[in-house]
Order: C-alpha cells, then sequence, then structure tokens
C-alpha cells in the first residue's frame, strides 16, 4: 500500500484535505512508495496561525536558552543520521555516503546558529552626546517561510529555519514534494528536543501553496532555493507584498584549467564535482575550461580514461559513486540537453542516454556524459542542465577562459586550477561570480561565512546562513536614550546634535 505523506503543524501530523498529491518515487526503481498532499492557502494559513502563537513565546526565551534546544536538536539530528541519511536516499537516489554529507553540511549551520547570544547581540555607544546614549537591537521579524528544493531536503531547510529560529522567529518549511520525509523527520526532532510545538511546521504543496506564502501578510520574510525562472517570480511577487526576500537561483559553474594545474588533482575534481550526486547541485561543476591546447587534449584524454571507471549503482550501493536521478521527467529532461548539445555540434565524447541497471531497468538512472568543442553560442551551454554532463569550453587563454563565467547568465561558483599564486589572485578579484574556489572544485562556504550568487543565481541583498543570516531574519531597532537631571528649558525645541 502506498504510504500517505503529512503535513506537520503545531506539532503534530496533519492529513492533507486538498484531495491533491504528488507521487514520491523510489529512483532505482522507478515505482511509486509515497504520496504527498499538496496544501490549499487554508492549510498554510492554518501553520502560519500556529507559527504566529508560538512565535510570541518564543521571541522572548533568553538565547542562551533558544542555543540550547538547537544544541540538543544538533544532538538528535547526529545520533538519527543513518536514518536520516538512508531515508534522503530512498526518495532522491543520491548515495548515502552523499546524504551523510547532506546532513553534515546543514548541522553545520545549526552549530554556527548556536552561537546565537553572541551573534544577535547589538551595538552601544556611551555618551554620544551630553548625557545621551545611543543602541541598537536585533529582534526578530515574527514568522518566515522557506521553500526548499529537492537536491538537498535535509542542509537548505536547517540552512534556513536553523538561522531563523535562533534568532527568535517561528518558521513555515514547504520542502519539495518530490521527497518530503526527510523534512518531515527533522521537524519531529526539533520537537523532541525541546522545541515549542508550532515554531517550525512543514506544508507540502505546490504553486497554490507558495501563492499562499507569498500572500501572507503574517510571514514577513521568505527564503528560496531553487531554479531562477522561480526564483525571480518569489522574488517579485514577496516584495511587492512587503516582504523580505531572498531567492536563491540556478547556476552554471565553470571550472578554469590553468597549462601548470595539477591535471591529476584536476581530473578527479571534475569527476567528483561534475558526476557526483548525478550532478544534482548548483554548486556542481558542469563546465570545464581547459586554456591552450595542449590542456585540453590533455583533460579529453584522462578524462576518456576516468569516465569507464565510474559505478553506477542504487542508492545503497556502498561502491557506486552515484545513483539514480530524482524522476523520469528530470531523467528525460537531462537526455534532452545532450541532445540538443549534438543537434547544435558540440563532440559527444561519451553519452549517457539509455543508461540502464542490471535488475533496475525502470529506476531513473543517466550515464556520465562528455562533450568537448562546446561553444558559448550554444543552447546546451545557457542553460543549467542539472544533471551528470561535463561541457568542455576550449580557451586560448586565461583572458578568454575568465570572460566565460563573468558574462554567463549565472553568476553561483567558479573555480581555477592553478599553481601561480597571481593569477588565482588576480582571477579571485576580478570574476563577476558570487563564489570562488582556488583548486577546489566546489567553493561552498563554511558556514560561519554565507553562501550567495550573482547574476540570475540570486535575487535580493542577503545570502544564506553566516552572519548574513542573522541580519535576514531580524530587523534593526535603534534607541537614543537620555536621562536628564534637571530642567532642559528650551533644548526641546532644538534637535539633538550631539556636540
Amino acid at each position: 500500500m502506498t504510504r500517505e505523506i503529512t503535513h506537520f503543524i503545531n506539532g503534530e501530523h496533519v492529513k492533507g484535505t486538498s484531495g491533491r498529491f504528488s507521487d514520491v518515487f523510489d529512483p532505482n526503481t522507478g515505482e511509486v512508495q509515497a504520496r504527498t498532499p499538496l496544501a490549499t492557502a487554508e492549510e498554510v494559513a492554518r501553520a502560519v496561525k500556529s507559527a504566529e502563537e508560538a512565535q510570541h513565546e518564543w521571541q522572548d526565551v533568553n538565547p542562551q536558552r533558544r542555543a540550547r534546544v538547537l544544541f540538543a536538536f544538533k544532538s538528535l539530528v547526529e545520533s538519527h543520521m543513518e536514518e536520516l541519511a538512508e531515508l534522503l536516499s530512498s526518495e532522491h537516489g543520491k548515495v548515502v555516503a552523499d546524504s551523510r554529507g547532506d546532513v553534515q553540511r546543514g548541522l553545520e549551520v545549526i552549530e554556527f546558529a548556536c552561537g546565537i547570544p553572541h551573534l544577535q547581540k547589538g551595538e552601544y555607544t556611551d555618551s554620544a552626546g551630553p548625557g545621551i546614549d545611543v543602541y541598537s537591537m536585533r529582534q526578530p521579524l515574527g514568522v518566515g517561510a522557506g521553500i526548499t528544493p529537492f537536491n538537498f531536503p535535509a542542509m537548505i531547510p536547517m540552512w534556513m529555519f536553523g538561522m531563523a529560529i535562533a534568532t527568535g522567529n517561528a518558521f513555515i518549511l514547504k520542502p519539495s514534494e518530490k521527497d518530503p520525509s526527510v523534512p518531515m523527520r527533522l521537524a519531529e526532532l526539533f520537537i523532541e528536543a525541546g522545541g515549542p510545538k508550532g515554531l517550525l511546521n512543514v506544508v507540502h504543496g505546490d504553486k497554490e501553496a507558495v501563492d499562499a506564502i507569498l500572500e501572507n501578510e503574517t510571514i514577513k520574510a521568505v527564503s528560496f532555493v531553487g531554479s531562477s525562472d522561480i526564483a525571480h517570480y518569489i522574488y517579485s511577487k514577496g516584495t511587492a507584498n512587503n516582504k523580505r526576500v531572498q531567492a536563491m537561483g540556478g547556476a552554471k559553474n565553470h571550472g578554469i584549467i590553468m597549462p601548470d594545474a595539477d591535471m591529476d588533482q584536476v581530473v578527479k575534481d571534475l569527476v567528483g564535482s561534475a558526476y557526483g550526486s548525478a550532478g544534482e547541485r548548483c554548486m556542481a561543476l558542469p563546465v570545464a575550461v581547459p586554456v591552450g591546447k595542449d590542456t585540453a587534449d590533455e583533460l579529453v584524454e584522462r578524462m576518456m580514461a576516468e569516465i569507464p571507471k565510474l559505478r553506477i549503482g542504487v542508492s545503497t550501493d556502498k561502491d557506486a559513486h552515484y545513483g539514480p536521478v530524482v524522476s523520469a521527467a528530470h531523467k528525460q529532461k537531462i537526455e534532452s540537453y545532450i541532445k540538443m548539445g549534438v543537434d547544435e555540434g558540440a563532440d559527444l565524447l561519451a553519452d549517457g542516454r539509455g543508461f540502464t541497471l542490471q535488475g533496475h531497468e525502470d529506476g531513473f538512472f543517466v550515464g556520465p556524459t562528455l562533450f568537448d568543442n562546446v561553444t558559448p553560442d550554444m543552447q546546451s551551454y545557457k542553460e543549467e542542465i542539472f544533471g551528470p554532463v561535463l561541457q568542455i569550453v576550449r580557451a586560448d587563454d586565461l583572458e578568454e577562459a575568465a570572460r566565460l563565467p563573468s558574462e554567463h547568465q549565472y553568476g553561483n561558483g567558479v573555480a581555477i586550477f592553478t599553481r601561480n599564486g597571481l593569477a588565482a589572485r588576480e582571477f579571485a578579484a576580478k570574476v563577476n561570480v558570487g563564489m570562488v574556489g582556488i583548486n577546489v572544485p566546489i567553493p561552498v562556504p563554511v558556514s560561519y561565512h554565507s553562501f550567495g550568487g550573482w547574476k540570475r543565481s540570486a535575487f535580493g541583498d542577503t545570502n544564506q546562513y553566516g552572519m548574513d543570516g542573522v541580519r535576514f531574519w531580524t530587523k534593526v531597532k535603534t534607541v537614543t536614550q537620555r536621562w536628564p537631571s534637571g530642567d532642559i528649558g528650551d533644548q526641546a525645541f532644538v534637535i539633538p546634535t550631539f556636540q
């Protein structure tokens, strides 16, 4: 019997009432394993009301006690690591080791959020004027919401609700309907950790639920990660409704390979970053840019030798390098991009279409694909493929290579591989991209910095987590105070100058 997912509202599992559902597949077999309810606007409103009531008390809880709840949550997630990783893999398809990394990178933001007693401190100026002191405080917004993608169902929700709750807000999470069980489990563990009921609610849905979030007056801020078109829609509609919005979009990350690069390390890093997690990462490295013909020819030769060594398997296969993609529709989309590349004239060196795994012929598997002689005018280069496809774009020199990521519509991440410190330093300073790796293929910043791209990779003024997370989920109140010792006389009619 197909399992039915529930919403999680006010600390309880609540059945959906819309009568509309989305199928949750086992990507390894292609079989439907569960159904996700798609919420109505009324169900979203119910979750918001629950959050609003819980937040009134939570904002008055002192920051060290909020941190203790997050410490307890962190400990519980760690003790349930294997359960969460296996559950995540069963719905997403990524191998279990990769799923553990998904959970762990989310926990690192929870760890950072546990420092909220220090992070949320305001500023104070003694004697800014005669007998006048000025101080500021960071206060919670109230109720926030997060809309998260299928590719990181543990990490990205924790990025969002960890910072929001630490700063005194309540939170509505609308995870992807494709793999909803891990976000639900995280909400259960938050309650077990001592979190108040109603503070973290999970509501599943499609555009109806998203629009209900964007239109609800009680929700003051929305964080989103997903495709650029939807990110732009959420940013535009959310800000039009007077909400604070951060919306992270798509990516087309480039890896610049200089002639002096350590080619052994480059090949290892490219294989992992282009094909790991079946390429379903916004920080994957799907474009390699070798500088010079000799560099390009060597790269192609080495990649063609490495690709046959890749093991594609079910998500529970401990020896597999990557597993299936999330859905049949996504598999079809990836394969359509491969066909597009062929039609546009790129050289297809390794074709992942038609890959099947014995015993799992109906699974959503795509083999590793490699293109050479891709050019910037090709549509397959301009768009995000989000699959195990690596495109090689050849460049004659570093200037030409650096223009590719700088001029691309996306500006999420970029990497350069070189032994030349000066070239790397100048590249990092000048490239028009938000996150840069130097001999690091997937430059996702640590939790005490922040994550965010440029151009169509991000809409809004603040990044995810780090101090930007504290700033996004709080508002600043500044107080100017004076305690007069006697009659202030005519001074009451004069604007303070603090001289």
